[in-house]
């Protein structure tokens, strides 16, 4: 909406409230570490469930391994959902945070 600036004698561009996008808060993916899924399987998960590369799939499993869990992702909770259900799908321990 363009509003007019009396002091400034020019238009200028202002938010009202119907202009300003509805955001979630970000919520976080963890996953937990446990006794029966192998490195190279969660490596596999990360990348073809997450869309990360080799490298950012084995830097996070390895924090897993050595602290127990780890945020894999951030984004809103609508869409941390579906990838939080393929990893419990394919055995992996993941809850959502926010």
């Amino acid at each position: 909406m363009k509003v007019f600036s009396g002091y400034q004698e020019e238009w200028e561009e202002v938010l009202v409230d119907e202009d300003i996008p509805d955001v979630e808060d970000p919520a976080f993916l963890v996953v937990y570490n446990d006794d029966h899924n192998t490195f190279d399987w969660v490596i596999q998960c990360f990348m073809d469930v997450l869309g990360h590369t080799h490298e950012q799939a084995e830097q996070l499993s390895i924090l897993i391994h050595f602290k127990g869990k780890a945020t894999v992702k951030t984004a809103s909770k609508k869409e941390l959902k579906p990838k939080k259900d393929a990893l419990i799908e394919r055995g992996l321990s993941a809850v959502i945070e926010e």
